[in-house]
Formats: C-alpha cells, sequence, structure tokens
C-alpha cells in the first residue's frame, strides 16, 4: 500500500507545483462510475479483517474486479491506461492463485514476520497474500516478489509489477 500512496503523494505534489509554474488551476478529472473504487476498498478492508481464508480470497477477487471495472470505465483519463494494465495482471495472478496474491518463503523471511504467523500454503497472518514456494506459484512473475525497505527498516513492503503499473498510472 505505501508505494500506491507514495504515488499518489508524489503526483499531486507535482501536479500542484506545475499547474502553480504554469499559472494554471489544478482541476479534478470526472470520473465515471467513481462508486465503484471506494465500495471496492472498503469491502477489501472489511473482508480482511472479518473473513475466513476463503471467504477473503473471494472478497478479494470481487473488490479487484469493482476497482478493475473503474479502471476500465474511466480508461480515457491519463494514466488509466497503466492503471488498468496494472489491475488486470494483478487481478489474474491473484484468480490463478485461488483468490490471494502469492509470496515465496523467502520473501516472508526478508519481511522480517516471524514463523509463527505463516506457513506454506497458507496467508500470511490477515492480509491479502498466500506463502507458496516458486514452484507452486502460477505467473510467479507478477507475484509480490520486490521488496523495499525503508531507512532504519522501520518498514518493509513486497510488491508485484503490477504494483508498479499501478502506482505508475495513479501518478
Amino acid at each position: 500500500m505505501s508505494l500506491l500512496l507514495s504515488a499518489i503523494f508524489f503526483g499531486l505534489l507535482i501536479s500542484l507545483v506545475r499547474a502553480k509554474f504554469k499559472g494554471r488551476q489544478l482541476m479534478v478529472p470526472e470520473f465515471e462510475w467513481l462508486w465503484l473504487a471506494p465500495v471496492a476498498v472498503a469491502f477489501q478492508i472489511l473482508i480482511l479483517r472479518s473473513g475466513t481464508d476463503s471467504l477473503v480470497a473471494a472478497g478479494l477477487v470481487i473488490s479487484q474486479a469493482f476497482l478493475l471495472l473503474f479502471a476500465w470505465f474511466n480508461r480515457k483519463q491519463s494514466g488509466f491506461s497503466l492503471l488498468t494494465f496494472g489491475l488486470a495482471l494483478n487481478l489474474l495472478v491473484i484468480t490463478l492463485n485461488g483468490g490471494l496474491m502469492p509470496i515465496t518463503p523467502q520473501m516472508v523471511a526478508k519481511l522480517n514476520i516471524s514463523s509463527d504467523f505463516w506457513e506454506i500454503g497458507g496467508r500470511l497472518g490477515a492480509g491479502k497474500d498466500i506463502v507458496l514456494p516458486i514452484a507452486q506459484t502460477k505467473l510467479w512473475v507478477l507475484s509480490d516478489r520486490f521488496f523495499l525497505s525503508f531507512p532504519g527498516n522501520l518498514y518493509r513492503v513486497a510488491y508485484s509489477p503490477c504494483d508498479v503499473l499501478i502506482a505508475l498510472g495513479v501518478f
């Protein structure tokens, strides 16, 4: 999530500076089917906190589909082609891996998560990930396989190539 929040923050900051520099007023675009995005995010938050693994998997697929629909309806907006492509790939890899985003045991170790909170083939804590070895992961190349650590290792995050496309589209 931090990758997406960073893209939103820096995209907005650069847009504000650019508008100020060029003497223009920053305009909020008119989105089609805007309600789909907050419904999808709220649904995902609720389902991740209160559901069984199978309910979470189904809920994650549904919320990703809602986000993809929102992006599709707005694909003519700036950045939405990358956003739509990233969301479609995210939905594909999640669906092919049982409704959860695959993450390898090696990446979980990099995140410094205690083995008390996960097992191979199981959901990682209360999140959206399923811990799978590369050999058991469908479309591993699109899974949460990149690692980012902030100074002092206070915050570590795993993310996918799909997340990069989504962040670039949002930016």
